[in-house]
């Protein structure tokens, strides 16, 4: 006679078939090529709209394309829509980073704040949350810097090398 609190709602779960789906999707991804990992999540979720599972699986693979101001509207989409446990944690914690990529800096902070507040216990959140703050050198406007260091800091924000492990960080 009582519903079982334990049971996620049936929009957020993903049944063995979008798994499947989901795996299939990373399986034939390639890294050096991402559109068309973007164009078959896009029609997963055509397929299944409003799924915020789905919805955060777009963004990432638009994250992973170096395509960060469209990764962070399905991020905040895909929360919005009641993403929930383990997947709002990686959610999260890609979202602060890319915000920060974006050097949006005060709002990563701050949705690295959430992400400690809502999951202590996370390594990767505290990863993510330790490497928040932004070096000076970044936060100055880039005309102000000397162009040996703009050429550095490009080299040391290498999208294809932080992308990994921003990925295999999340996971954990």
């Amino acid at each position: 006679p009582y519903p079982d609190l334990h049971l996620e709602p049936p929009m957020t779960v993903l049944t063995p078939e979008l798994e499947e789906a989901v795996a299939r999707g990373y399986a034939e991804r390639d890294r050096d090529n991402m559109e068309p990992t973007i164009r078959y999540f896009e029609e997963l979720l055509a397929a299944h709209p409003g799924h915020p599972v789905l919805t955060y699986e777009v963004a990432g693979a638009y994250d992973t394309a170096g395509r960060e101001s469209e990764a962070c509207m399905r991020y905040e989409e895909a929360m919005r829509l009641g993403l929930h446990g383990d997947t709002l944690r990686r959610c999260m914690c890609q979202y602060g980073s890319t915000l920060r990529w974006l050097e949006r800096y005060d709002e990563s902070r701050d949705v690295l704040l959430r992400a400690r507040e809502q999951f202590p216990d996370s390594d990767s959140v505290r990863v993510f949350r330790a490497g928040w703050n932004p070096p000076r050198a970044l936060r100055r406007s880039r005309m102000a810097l000397p162009s040996a260091s703009r050429r550095a800091s490009s080299v040391i924000r290498s999208r294809p090398l932080l992308s990994r492990q921003r990925n295999t960080i999340s996971r954990n």
